[in-house]
């Protein structure tokens, strides 16, 4: 299932991905850090909504109390909760 989520105070506005059983690929977000944000989305292809909470969940960008890898753990947790409805 591909799932679209829109971040909230990143400089990244949207995140898209594949949600298959509880395995996230195919990540992808619209703005952002072009370069880093590339790399997170290679590290993270395969992994589980779980494993990637446990890298990324807290993460923080500067003064803000997120950043892009954070939103990326609230959107497959969103994604994931969905699914299962």
């Amino acid at each position: 299932m591909h799932f679209e989520y829109n971040t909230v105070n990143t400089c990244s506005k949207r995140i898209e991905f594949d949600i298959e059983g509880n395995v996230i690929t195919n990540v992808s977000f619209l703005g952002g850090c072009n370069g880093n944000l590339k790399a997170v989305s290679k590290l993270v292809d395969g992994m589980t909504v779980e494993q990637i909470e446990a890298k990324l969940k807290g993460n923080t960008c500067g003064v803000r109390n997120t950043s892009c890898a954070d939103q990326l753990c609230v959107a497959v947790r969103k994604a994931l909760t969905e699914m299962k409805k």
